[in-house]
């Protein structure tokens, strides 16, 4: 038996991708995968291109292999494709055609999972935000509103993707069709207008769906046709039933969990190794086929960070490092040597050698001072009797004003029950408290004495902290979503203003200290390189915001935890003078700050 194993290792387990003008059979029956005639078995490791600083692919990749690889899967987040309807955006860490082509060169195949729904602790599931701006959206439907929009996404994912497949020379072995939809909706007519758009578009290597191992999950979200991929699937039962619900096809472990996520204020998710190399020997030894979610997760830079929602709104941390088996900046952990232990095992020939490690590098004592604040810089305000969403503003993230003006004497409960997500709140320039979505804590008590004709200012600073990315409760718009009472009467005559946090915002960042005691400040400064690497910006002494470096959003930082260090890639970083920006919502007096060399 053992020799077989690694026979069959040197046949399916490593195989090359040949002649790279050549292409390739890719096609399976009821047993499992082909590859030019002969058993194939999936070895894959997920990572998602667009969490990842494009110089650093590479060597992500290489890391792949050396484990003992032969896949690499991928999600595509259709939000950072097209931020805006219409405007496209394939450049930098979202140049799909560049990544799979890496892939390529490194020798590693790609299951790609284009979505249009993704999931992945990210954002809307990597759907736009500008869908919710149309009243009334049904989205992962057949909704025109939504379904001609996913439409279009899915025929330019196509145009780039087609030559690419294995069967055109490329590398693509398969692609998945929707994501997890059977712990959604219940929809074929949505799932078949997918899978005939893909095939319209000459999209000919196997398609795929990913679900739970349940009745429910894979009659709703399993398609005729379409290969079956389980989250996750790691023993005979969870293949039996993939088998009783689609005979005709194959079950694959779509997503083994070697790691988890992490949200604000839990501890650190932590993976079992052992269990994971017991799971791992199974699917191996049983001629599964199988990916690792994550082998390595990368980053949520900007505001790309995504949430759930369980008794209360649960937003996610900026790092996602996922105790994944590669780490957020590229340092491979001891699970990952235990995994390439087993995987060698199996494997006639060596392993290939690990590439360098990436270098870091320390920075002691940045200092930054007090530069500007919020009110300095508010942009086209509107005025409207109700209150208006993020998304009707125009806007895809950040942060939005909402101001009113009292007349009178007035107290009682300020109620906000449709925050979404963060808020700070002030009264005539005086900050007073905040509304908390992840807290359920909506409310705060008012009292206003009589102005005397001057009027009282309400001013409420709303930040979306991530879009609902899982579950039927994803239509998650940002902003304030319900009408605020005080005193339980509803507050009607708003100003709004867009706060975006944007490049096109941050350049027009100027210095002014006109509100300099007051919460919600920019702060500014700069710090010297004389060797490129890796950091991490150590924010411990700060509250909660963003950091900018040289122009890149690193992501958000809160005190709460467990994050309190945030990735700086070199690849962000330049020799000499760099430039830094914090936000702060709650601090007056710049904090410490410094770069470490890890997460933790």
């Amino acid at each position: 038996m053992r020799l077989f194993f690694l026979y069959s290792c040197f046949l399916i387990g490593l195989g090359t991708l040949g002649a790279q003008s050549d292409s390739l059979h890719f096609r399976y029956d009821t047993s499992g995968f082909y590859l030019n005639g002969k058993p194939f078995q999936i070895w894959s490791g997920e990572m998602h291109f667009q969490r990842i600083p494009r110089l650093y692919w590479r060597d992500r990749l290489m890391k792949a292999k050396a484990m003992g690889l032969n896949t690499v899967a991928t999600y595509v987040f259709w939000n950072a494709l097209e931020p805006q309807h219409g405007k496209w955006n394939f450049q930098e860490q979202n140049d799909l055609r560049a990544f799979i082509q890496e892939a390529k060169g490194v020798g590693l195949y790609v299951i790609l999972r284009p979505g249009p729904y993704a999931c992945a602790e990210w954002d809307f599931g990597g759907l736009p935000a500008w869908l919710l701006a149309k009243p009334g959206i049904r989205v992962r439907s057949t909704d025109p509103a939504y379904l001609q929009p996913a439409l279009n996404y899915i025929n330019q994912i196509a145009e780039i993707i087609r030559p690419l497949q294995v069967s055109r020379g490329g590398n693509i072995l398969m692609v998945q069709v929707e994501n997890e939809f059977g712990s959604y909706g219940k929809d074929p007519a949505y799932l078949l207008a997918l899978r005939d758009a893909w095939r319209a578009n000459e999209i000919d290597v196997p398609l795929s769906t990913s679900d739970g191992a349940s009745k429910d999950m894979l009659t709703n979200g399993s398609i005729p046709g379409c290969v079956v991929g389980l989250d996750p699937g790691v023993n005979a039962n969870d293949f039996a039933t993939a088998k009783k619900y689609r005979p005709d096809v194959p079950a694959f472990c779509a997503e083994y969990y070697p790691g988890w996520l992490t949200h604000w204020g839990e501890p650190w998710a932590r993976g079992d190794s052992a269990e994971t190399l017991r799971d791992l020997e199974w699917l191996i030894k049983n001629k599964k086929s199988w990916n690792l979610y994550v082998l390595h997760g990368g980053t949520n830079f900007g505001f790309y960070a995504g949430a759930n929602m369980g008794k209360a709104y649960q937003p996610d941390i900026t790092s996602y490092d996922y105790d994944a088996p590669i780490r957020e900046d590229g340092t491979l952990t001891p699970r990952y040597f235990a995994i390439r232990k087993l995987l060698q095992k199996y494997c006639a020939n060596p392993l290939p050698d690990l590439p360098k490690n990436m270098v870091k590098v320390e920075l002691h004592n940045i200092e930054v001072r007090p530069y500007s604040h919020w009110r300095n810089h508010l942009q086209t305000c509107i005025e409207s009797d109700t209150l208006q969403t993020m998304e009707q503003l125009g806007q895809n993230f950040g942060l939005v004003l909402y101001r009113h003006t009292f007349q009178g004497a007035r107290q009682g409960t300020l109620a906000a029950p449709g925050v979404h997500d963060y808020a700070t709140v002030y009264l005539d320039g005086r900050y007073i408290g905040a509304f908390d979505r992840s807290q359920n804590q909506f409310e705060l008590e008012i009292a206003l004495a009589d102005s005397l004709g001057q009027g009282h200012t309400l001013e409420i600073l709303v930040e979306g902290m991530g879009r609902i990315n899982y579950g039927r409760a994803m239509t998650d718009p940002k902003g304030m979503t319900k009408p605020l009472t005080l005193g339980g009467q509803a507050i009607s005559g708003w100003q709004q203003c867009p706060v975006p946090l944007d490049g096109n915002y941050m350049d027009q960042l100027s210095p002014d200290d006109h509100h300099a005691g007051s919460p919600g400040q920019f702060f500014r400064g700069s710090f010297y390189l004389a060797t490129l690497g890796d950091t991490y910006l150590d924010v411990s002494d700060w509250d909660k915001g963003y950091v900018w470096v040289n122009g890149h959003n690193l992501g958000r930082y809160w005190k709460r935890g467990p994050q309190q260090r945030l990735y700086c890639p070199a690849a962000f970083m330049r020799r000499g003078k760099n430039d830094i920006i914090v936000f702060d919502l709650h601090k007056i007096q710049a904090g410490a700050l410094r770069g470490v060399l890890s997460l933790e």
